[in-house]
């Protein structure tokens, strides 16, 4: 029985998996031992793929909505109904919403653009917007690019400061990196420290050596306070050549002193300068945050100033520090010709929220739907996406949904979000398709290149088939390797070479490794089923950067703008309001794995968590029912007592509530859940993004 090597496509941590598979079922999935990334680390979610792949519920055929009803369609059906309904319709009524597992598509990655330039749009929406937008949104105004992203180097460094992350279950996120807990063990075995700002103990706190609960939305007052004390303390490294805008940066930071953030942050003054002094006294160092500092109403002034502290401590792009990748596919600011990052080319009809990356804010497009007007959204395609679990006000959306004219959704299972479509066109398991992570190798805490062929047959045809007949079906274009050609010789035209031969992603994983700064081809990659290792990240400065300067603009109008609002709210009285975060667990990837069966044990459990001087306080009982509500709406969950969760903060996990009508998904309706997004306020937004605050709503707890 052969056994095949490929990549896990279910999470960032991009591990090597060892499968073998008979009879078009999989007998057995192993951790790859020589993997050279992973080196046979395998998480619950990879151990389960064959389970994914063998879902009952999963779909393989076409459905098609009739009075009201799914019924099974051929494929011809299926295209001639969206001929029919959407074929030449193009302009801003028609948004396009894609998902967290396009990223960890190939099809999806490289052929969605193609798509979306045929509806001719403005109105594109991804959950970057719920996720990471104000991470990519700082980098490409500090660097020149949105995929410049400094990553720690985990494997050197000698102190590592983590803010709202929890990369042993998240498996490291925009920090691509298997294996984080042994990783971090490493760090303290030589002698380093491993720091974690959370308001919560998480699995990777609980690993740390220390732990400081701060309160949530507070990151932004911490950094700006660790920088103040750089700047007081006489122990920032002057950049020199490398950067601008210190001066700028040292007045911004002066309100911000440790006892003035103390009530902002619920972190002791002495604590705050204690951990300026560590970051700066560290061999070598690195600040890292994630989507607690993402996804809150100052995340883009907390991602900014996680850098501004990397080059104030002398960190940025040294060896233990923080450091830009170089991969071999797809990485722009290894080559010339760049633009510096702008955004706000365009604003949201009804709110004017700024465009981002060529997208618009997630929390905006219930109103575009519903507002009345010149350019109002009749018509969505929704690409493996579930914003009716993950989008904020998320009652709100469910409702403006059923009001479209006409819904394609692609996807491989009628979900919360795809009952509303009026055509389901089914994507292949991640086993049937081959693999290649372009976008997760750029924030990889290693350079390495991997390739994996489709480890079982099918009769579907490959997403990038399907999104070229959507694009055909839209164009009035017939002839899909004409359209091929054309999105090959674009992606070649972008990387200044030539099309490789062939067909699909194949093709132009080809070509843009040809474009890439490795002399390597795909015959190499398929000759090293494990993958080729391309060694340890390497100092890139200045040629990584594509600011009109050429430095790092520590500046930056956009971000510093943003920062009277956080000096505003710095003199702002805290108040005993209760306020709600999320949380992951090992076994859960936000909505979408909730329906295989053996990721639904241990602690993946869907409660309200809070402390227990809190639960005294409000009557609170383990294990029974509370009422959580919010500006938005209101739910019911179970309580989960316990010391974990600092006072004032109730903690429920994302991407549950499968309790809906007109699902197919048997499993995870057995284990539903609450949407924790009801709760979600679409008015409370990160400033310069419009990104969706997910952790720090303010919320009011009682018994059920």
């Amino acid at each position: 029985m052969p056994t095949h090597h490929v990549t896990c496509p279910l999470c960032e941590a991009t591990c090597g998996l060892s499968i073998t598979a008979e009879g078009g079922a999989v007998t057995s999935v192993r951790g790859d031992a020589l993997d050279v990334f992973s080196r046979g680390y395998l998480c619950p979610k990879g151990a389960s793929i064959g389970a994914l792949h063998a879902d009952p519920d999963r779909l393989r055929t076409p459905l098609l909505k009739r009075g009201g009803r799914f019924t099974e369609a051929t494929w011809e059906e299926a295209y001639a109904e969206i001929a029919a309904r959407l074929g030449g319709v193009t302009g801003d009524s028609v948004a396009v919403y894609l998902g967290n597992p396009g990223v960890h598509n190939l099809s999806t990655a490289l052929y969605g653009r193609a798509l979306i330039k045929s509806l001719n749009t403005k109105n594109v929406y991804t959950a970057s917007s719920l996720d990471q937008a104000p991470k990519q949104f700082a980098a490409g105004y500090l660097f020149g690019d949105p995929m410049t992203v400094a990553v720690p180097d985990l494997d050197r460094t000698d102190y590592l400061l983590l803010l709202g992350a929890n990369p042993l279950v998240s498996n490291g996120s925009m920090m691509t990196s298997p294996d984080t807990r042994g990783r971090l063990r490493a760090i303290r075995a030589r002698g380093g420290r491993v720091v974690v700002v959370d308001p919560m103990r998480s699995r990777t706190a609980e690993l740390a050596d220390e732990h400081l609960p701060i309160r949530p939305g507070g990151d932004a007052f911490l950094l700006f306070a660790l920088v103040n004390v750089l700047f007081a303390d006489g122990i920032a490294v002057d950049p020199g050549e490398l950067a601008t805008g210190v001066d700028e940066v040292r007045a911004l930071a002066a309100p911000f002193t440790p006892d003035a953030v103390a009530g902002a942050t619920g972190l002791a003054a002495a604590d705050i300068r204690r951990l300026a002094h560590e970051l700066a006294a560290a061999p070598s160092a690195a600040v890292y945050g994630r989507i607690g500092t993402t996804a809150q109403r100052f995340g883009t002034l907390a991602s900014w100033l996680v850098d501004v502290l990397n080059v104030l401590t002398g960190n940025l792009d040294r060896p233990g520090g923080a450091m830009f990748p170089l991969a071999a596919v797809g990485q722009a600011n290894s080559g010339g010709g760049r633009r510096p990052f702008r955004h706000g080319r365009w604003r949201s009809r009804v709110r004017g929220l700024p465009e981002v990356m060529g997208e618009l804010p997630a929390a905006t497009l219930a109103e575009e739907i519903t507002t009345p007007g010149d350019g109002q959204v009749r018509a969505l395609i929704t690409l493996s996406g579930n914003p009716c679990l993950s989008a904020p006000n998320a009652d709100r959306l469910t409702e403006a949904l059923r009001g479209l004219d006409f819904m394609v959704s692609v996807d491989i299972y009628l979900n919360e979000t795809t009952r509303h479509a009026d055509v389901i066109l089914p994507g292949t398991s991640p086993l049937e398709r081959p693999h290649y992570d372009i976008a997760l190798y750029q924030f990889a805490v290693r350079n390495v290149a991997n390739w994996s062929e489709a480890v079982l047959p099918t009769s579907l045809p490959q997403e990038w088939e399907t999104l070229l007949r959507l694009t055909g079906a839209i164009l009035g274009q017939s002839d899909m390797d004409a359209l091929d050609d054309v999105v090959a010789a674009t992606v070649a035209a972008r990387a200044g070479v030539a099309p490789a031969p062939g067909r699909g992603p194949e093709r132009l994983v080809a070509t843009l490794l040809a474009a890439g700064p490795y002399d390597l081809t795909m015959e190499d990659l398929r000759a090293h089923p494990h993958g080729i290792d391309l060694g340890p990240l390497a100092p890139r400065l200045p040629a990584v950067l594509s600011t009109a300067s050429g430095k790092v603009d520590l500046a930056a109008p956009a971000l510093t703008a943003d920062v009277p609002r956080l000096t505003e709210e710095l003199a702002t009285r805290r108040e005993d309001t209760m306020v709600l975060i999320g949380r992951r667990n090992l076994r859960s990837n936000n909505s979408w794995m909730h329906n295989v069966e053996p990721l639904l044990g241990g602690q993946n459990r869907c409660t309200a968590m809070i402390n227990p001087a809190d639960a005294a306080r409000l009557s609170l009982i383990d294990g029974a029912p509370c009422v959580v509500r919010s500006r938005t709406g209101k739910i019911t969950i179970p309580v989960e007592v316990s010391d974990r969760v600092r006072e004032g903060v109730v903690s429920i996990p994302h991407g549950w509530g499968h309790d809906l009508p007109d699902t197919r998904t048997a499993v995870a309706a057995a284990h539903p859940g609450v949407n924790t997004n009801v709760l979600a306020d679409d008015r409370l937004l990160d400033g310069p993004t419009g990104t969706a605050v997910l952790n720090g709503i303010p919320v009011r707890v009682s018994p059920a």
